[in-house]
C-alpha cells in the first residue's frame, strides 16, 4: 500500500515537473514495482512490450492510416461540401453541417483528434467568414469531434477492449444510438444558439447541386456501410475491419479521387506513424504503472469504498461518472482510461453492470473531457485553429447535453444495449 501511495504521489509531481504523461507514468511505475520487490527491470521492458503485442490494439495504428489517407485523398473536403449544400437552408446551416460531417466520418475515422484537425481545418475559417464567431465555430467543432470515437469504428473501443477483453465489436455497435443521439444534441444545441442570436436563413442549395455533391461523396458514404456491414456480419473482425478500410482508402484516394499518388504514400505512412506513437507510448508505458495499481489492490479500495456510499447500480455510474468528469478536466482522456478502467470495470462486475453498458459510459464521459478546460486536447486544437483563447470558446452547453444524455443512457441502458442486442453480439 505504501508503495502504491509512493508511485501515485511520485506521478503527480512528475507531472508538475512538466515530465510527458507516458514517460512520467512509465518511470513511476518502474520506481513503484521495484519497491514492491517483484520485479527485476528486465521484466518490465518485456510487459512493455506484451502489453502492445496485442491482435487487438493492432487496430490502432489501421484506423489512424485510414484517417490519414481519407484526408489526404479528398474524401474529407467533399464530405464538408455535401453536407453544408444539404443543409444549405437550414437556420446555422455551417454549424450543423459541421456536427453532421462528423456524424459520418466517425463512421470511418475512429478518432477524436483527427476529426477536430481535419473538420476543423475546413470548416472553422468557412464558419468564421459567414459571420460566426470564432468562439462559437471553435466550440461546434470541438464538440462534435467526440463524435467520432462513439459511433463506430473506435479507437476509444479498441483500447477500453484491450484493457478489460471486451469485444470490440460488442463495444462498436454499443455506441451507435448514443453517437446518432449526441450528434442530434448536438445539433438542437446549434439551433437554440442560431435562433437566440438571429442568425439568418440561406437560400436551398439547388437540387441538381446536392446530386452532383452526393455523387462526388458516394466513396465516403459507402466507408462506414463497409465498416459496420462487415462487423456486423461476422465477415470481419474489428481489427480487420481497419485493414479493409486502409486498403479501401488507398483505393479511393488514387484510382476514384486521383488525389493521392504512389509516391505520396511514403508521406501519409509518416504522418500515421507520427500519430499513432503517442497513443501506443501511453499503452505501453503506462502497463507498468497498471502493474503498480494491480499490486496495490487500489481497485478493491476503490470498490469498498464507492460501495460504502452506494450499492445500487445506477448510483456506481452517478459517482463513476461525477469522478470521470472531475478527472478528464485534468488529464488526457486515453491516460484516464489507461488508470481508471483497470479500477472501474471490477466495481461494474461485483455490482452487477452490464459491462457493455457500463463501458460505454465510461468511454463516453472520458471523451466529454477531451473537450473541458484546462487540458481538453480537442478544444485546444479548435481554439487555436480559431486563433480564440480557450477560456472564451463556446463548450459548456455542449457539455451539458452530452452530460444530460449520459444520465438518459444510465436510466434507459436499452439505449445502449438494442443494437448489440438486435444483432446478436449480447
Amino acid at each position: 500500500m505504501n508503495y502504491l501511495v509512493f508511485t501515485i504521489v511520485f506521478f503527480l509531481f512528475l507531472l508538475l515537473l512538466g515530465m510527458p504523461v507516458a514517460y512520467a507514468m512509465g518511470l513511476s511505475g518502474l520506481i513503484g514495482l521495484m519497491g514492491f520487490g517483484t520485479v527485476a527491470p528486465v521484466i518490465a521492458a518485456q510487459k512493455c512490450f506484451t502489453t502492445l503485442n496485442s491482435f487487438t490494439l493492432m487496430a490502432v495504428p489501421f484506423y489512424i492510416l485510414a484517417g490519414e489517407l481519407m484526408n489526404t485523398g479528398g474524401i474529407t473536403r467533399r464530405l464538408v461540401r455535401f453536407c453544408s449544400l444539404l443543409l444549405s437552408s437550414w437556420r446555422g446551416a455551417l454549424a450543423h453541417a459541421n456536427v453532421l460531417v462528423s456524424m459520418i466520418m466517425a463512421g470511418f475515422s475512429g478518432s477524436a483528434t483527427a476529426d477536430a484537425v481535419s473538420v476543423g481545418a475546413i470548416m472553422i475559417p468557412a464558419m468564421k467568414e459567414d459571420g460566426y464567431t470564432p468562439e462559437f465555430s471553435a466550440g461546434v467543432t470541438a464538440a462534435s469531434a467526440c463524435i467520432g470515437p462513439i459511433i463506430p469504428p473506435s479507437l476509444t473501443m479498441v483500447i477500453y477492449g484491450g484493457i478489460t477483453g471486451l469485444s470490440i465489436g460488442t463495444l462498436f455497435m454499443a455506441g451507435l444510438v448514443p453517437g446518432i443521439l449526441i450528434g442530434l444534441a448536438q445539433m438542437s444545441v446549434v439551433a437554440f444558439y442560431c435562433r437566440r442570436i438571429g442568425f439568418p436563413k440561406r437560400d436551398r442549395a439547388a437540387v441538381k447541386e446536392i446530386l452532383k455533391a452526393a455523387w462526388e461523396t458516394k466513396w465516403a458514404l459507402i466507408a462506414p456501410v463497409i465498416v459496420l456491414g462487415g462487423i456486423a456480419s461476422g465477415l470481419f473482425t474489428a481489427t480487420e475491419a481497419g485493414m479493409v478500410l486502409c486498403i479501401y482508402a488507398i483505393f479511393v484516394s488514387i484510382f476514384a479521387h486521383k488525389e493521392l499518388k504512389f509516391s505520396d504514400l511514403p508521406g501519409v505512412f509518416d504522418r500515421a506513424c507520427h500519430s499513432m506513437a503517442v497513443p501506443c507510448q501511453i499503452i505501453c508505458l503506462s502497463s507498468l504503472f497498471g502493474q503498480v495499481v494491480t499490486r496495490g489492490n487500489l481497485a478493491t479500495l476503490m470498490c469498498n469504498g464507492l460501495m460504502n456510499v452506494t450499492t445500487s447500480k445506477v448510483g456506481i455510474i452517478l459517482l463513476t461518472m461525477a469522478i470521470l468528469f472531475v478527472v478528464g478536466l485534468f488529464m488526457d482522456g486515453t491516460v484516464a482510461m489507461m488508470i481508471f478502467v483497470p479500477v472501474l470495470f471490477p466495481i461494474g462486475q461485483a455490482v452487477g453492470l452490464n459491462p457493455v453498458h457500463y463501458a460505454t459510459i465510461i468511454m463516453i464521459v472520458i471523451l466529454i473531457g477531451t473537450v473541458t478546460p484546462p487540458v481538453g486536447l480537442q478544444l485546444f486544437i479548435a481554439a487555436n485553429i480559431a486563433k480564440t483563447p480557450i477560456t472564451k470558446v463556446y463548450i459548456w452547453p455542449f457539455v451539458f447535453v452530452m452530460m444530460a444524455l449520459m444520465l438518459l443512457c444510465t436510466f434507459f441502458p436499452q439505449i445502449v444495449t438494442f443494437v448489440p442486442t438486435m444483432l446478436g453480439f449480447m
